[in-house]
């Protein structure tokens, strides 16, 4: 063989020697970036948990409720003489020609398996009552774990968006009974929200209360409207007014 045909050893010995340390570096960089990389199973897990409420807000219905809002009644509050939570209905009754009723489990549990997730039913009620679940508060943002039980149960309750007290002062002691009854289960007018936010709403307006989530407020609003359109009850002006203000704050015109 010619003699330039054979490796120069001494080259091959220096080339290596003068390289290594970026192959070893380069062999380093590799083995960070593997251990470092995100795991696809471990990516999915995290993202299994509740998620945050929906702040996404429906541009149609926001202005399909400014536009109903105009067609509203407006006029003062009538007394709340007479009112009684019995005139609309046994609480949470299935007897109701709305949504959801007349299917062989009672409102309340309804609204329960339609806004909580990871749910869990009591046996023998043909998953009907709600064990335990979680709930990804539409009001405060918030994540609450539900239980049923006596001292637990109440950390969720169930709103009457447009609360009934309000709607006897505005039109609802005109409807008859049924319609009433219909009103109080409809789950338009229900969500499933936080106990305590619950009960400092009570029976306000939106003159006077609207949910803490901000982002919430728009469809909040617009399911306000759409209950008040569909049972014919009226706002008072300082209502209307707020209402309004949410709405094209929304983007409404």
């Amino acid at each position: 063989m010619p003699r330039s045909a054979v490796p120069n050893t001494g080259s091959i010995i220096t080339t290596i020697r003068t390289k290594w340390p970026w192959i070893l570096a380069g062999l380093l960089v590799v083995v960070l970036v593997t251990m470092l990389s995100p795991d696809p199973d471990d990516t999915l897990a995290a993202g299994t948990g509740p998620a945050a409420p929906s702040e996404v807000t429906d541009a149609q219905q926001i202005q399909t409720a400014f536009t109903q809002l105009s067609t509203l009644e407006v006029k003062g509050r009538a007394p709340k003489t007479g009112y009684d939570r019995e005139l609309f209905g046994a609480s949470w009754t299935d007897n109701v020609s709305v949504e959801l009723g007349r299917n062989g489990c009672d409102t309340r549990n309804d609204i329960l398996r339609r806004d909580l997730v990871d749910i869990t039913s009591r046996d023998r009620t043909r998953n009907c009552v709600v064990q335990s679940g979680t709930l990804r508060d539409l009001y405060t943002g918030t994540i609450i774990a539900f239980t049923r039980g006596t001292k637990t149960s109440d950390a969720v309750q169930i709103d009457h968006v447009v609360a009934l007290s309000d709607a006897w002062q505005k039109g609802a002691q005109l409807l008859d009974a049924q319609t009433r009854a219909d009103l109080a289960n409809d789950p338009r007018n229900l969500q499933a929200v936080d106990g305590p936010t619950n009960q400092r709403k009570s029976d306000a307006d939106a003159s006077t209360w609207l949910p803490p989530l901000a982002a919430y407020r728009c469809t909040y609003v617009a399911r306000q409207v759409e209950v008040k359109v569909a049972y014919r009850l009226w706002v008072t002006p300082p209502e209307r007014d707020a209402m309004a203000a949410v709405l094209t704050g929304c983007g409404a015109r």
